[in-house]
């Protein structure tokens, strides 16, 4: 089963996600759900790479493994358009998540 965290702050403000594990539905390599995952999470992120002044820590080190962190100190006309990456982020692993329980366990952190 792949297990993702999206954290967020109280206002809806994308902070970080982290996904681990293979999803199991079928094999490595030919899998939709780490497929569907990993497409979510790597489109958000490089939408965020791409604003400015937005300071991101990623991990893709391993295979299986995917995550980042936004850094503190980011510019505040930049929140709306954390806000918007996290609705896309959540939405559409939260419609993966229903679809394949048994393969997507999402929890969503607000902190």
């Amino acid at each position: 089963m792949t297990s993702v965290l999206i954290e967020r702050s109280k206002t809806g403000v994308l902070l970080g996600c982290t996904a681990k594990g293979h999803a199991g539905y079928a094999e490595r390599g030919s899998d939709i759900v780490c497929s569907a995952v990993t497409v979510l999470i790597r489109t958000t992120l490089q939408v965020l790479s791409e604003l400015p002044a937005l300071n991101l820590e990623t991990d893709t080190s391993k295979r299986g493994s995917i995550g980042f962190k936004v850094l503190k100190g980011f510019p505040s006309g930049i929140e709306e358009k954390l806000k918007y990456a996290g609705d896309f982020l959540q939405v559409g692993l939260e419609s993966v998540a229903k679809e394949f329980p048994d393969n997507l366990k999402l929890v969503i952190n607000s902190l």
